[in-house]
């Protein structure tokens, strides 16, 4: 870890991304029998209060002669869940931060991780849940510490998802996939524990963002799209959200997470987001999948055969739904080696949704979208990740029609 940040930086970075960070993991290793050699941050999420939760590598020197790469993650304020060791590190200002900290996979928050983290015992679970699996390779798909995982399990037999949820949002996860089953190409559950796991197989077809770059035949037309997206039925939303139409407080939220590291971008992050506020118009309120973009899209033959992660499907605009798919396309025409393909299929959304949504208020939604996609190079600790950021911030001013 380095010593040198910058002193604007919210006092939850500057200790988990510099020295007291490893002073406090080689105080809990130390009565383990282990020396920390090395620690660096693999992935940094932010929120707008400050809070933060990092993810480690970490190489540790053990007292048996062995060394072994661990995965360690740390959290600050509202980020810490119940359970974790909370140990309390300096403050800027004198001050201490209460700091959660937990090693992989013994995520307080999401205690399946455990078991879906461990091939053998997954394989165990399984067949206990009626699943005979057999011998298992796993791989990690997706992690957020504290919030959830995404385990892909692959067998002779099969291929399952094991996703790893908070157990108290399990249930309602789980009646979210079977009231969109039928309606939608969703993966069914297969199973559930207590623990906050579903069990979920994995679907046919061809991630779009791979058909992006090298399928056109394999692309759904705009008007499939469509169609998917009118057949999702009526699902409630997340409880405390006011007007699920609305991105402006989406939008700032975000503005505000890239300004705490990026202080240089703040005025043009607020020019961003007041020109968003300005374009938007009050919405019907239907249902959404509410993160539709081609990583969450299996096609085949111009259909979409799998809709995936409808965590967050329920009430909200329909308009905002096109504008994550544009969002991302946009931004991955940017980041493409061959952004032809991209740039022929989102010009042909935009020529579709021409007649459907009014423009200015779509590419003003669609600037919101890139906000909140300029925290990812940050988030995901990517090597220049300033001026990548700067890049992302630039394309949702262009969206704006700032630039």
């Amino acid at each position: 870890m380095t010593g040198r940040l910058p002193a604007d930086w919210p006092p939850s970075l500057r200790l988990l991304l510099g020295p007291a960070a490893g002073d406090a993991w080689a105080a809990v290793l130390a009565p383990l029998g282990g020396r920390l050699a090395d620690l660096r941050a693999a992935t940094v999420t932010l929120r707008a209060d400050g809070s933060a939760a990092v993810r480690y590598v970490a190489d540790v020197a053990w007292a048996d002669g062995r060394a072994t790469r661990e995965s360690l993650a740390a959290a600050t304020g509202s980020r810490i869940p119940s359970g974790a060791a909370v140990v309390e590190g300096p403050g800027d200002d004198g001050s201490t931060v209460a700091v959660g900290l937990w090693r992989w996979p013994s995520d307080p928050a999401l205690p399946g991780l455990a078991w879906a983290a461990s091939a053998a015992r997954a394989a165990q679970r399984l067949a206990v849940l009626g699943v005979d699996a057999g011998p298992l390779r796993l791989r990690l798909r997706a992690y957020r510490p504290g919030r959830r995982a995404v385990v892909e399990a692959t067998s002779p037999d099969g291929r399952w998802f094991l996703k790893v949820v908070r157990p108290a949002a399990a249930p309602a996860l789980a009646d979210r996939h079977r009231a969109l089953a039928g309606a939608v190409p969703v993966p069914p559950v297969v199973a559930t524990t207590e623990d906050g796991v579903l069990v979920l197989p994995a679907l046919p077809g061809t991630p779009m963002r791979a058909a992006l770059g090298g399928d056109p035949a394999a692309l759904p037309p705009p008007e499939h799209l469509a169609t998917v997206l009118d057949a999702l039925p009526p699902l409630g939303g997340p409880a405390g959200r006011r007007d699920p139409t609305d991105p402006v407080p989406r939008t700032r939220a975000h503005a505000t997470v890239v300004g705490l590291i990026c202080p240089e971008l703040r005025p043009r992050l607020g020019r961003v987001t007041t020109a968003v506020a300005a374009a938007v118009r009050p919405q019907p309120l239907v249902p959404v999948h509410g993160d539709f973009y081609e990583g969450q899209l299996l096609v085949d033959a111009g259909r979409v055969v799998g809709l995936l992660d409808v965590d967050t499907a329920g009430p909200g605009a329909r308009i905002d739904d096109w504008a994550t798919l544009l969002g991302h396309l946009a931004l991955l025409e940017l980041l493409a080696s061959d952004p032809a393909p991209v740039a022929t299929y989102r010009a042909r959304v935009e020529a579709f949704l021409s007649a459907r949504s009014a423009g200015d208020e779509l590419r003003a939604r669609v600037a919101g979208v890139l906000v909140g996609l300029a925290t990812g190079p940050f988030r995901v600790q990517q090597a220049n990740w300033a001026p990548a950021t700067e890049a992302r911030v630039a394309l949702a001013e262009e969206w704006a029609g700032l630039r």
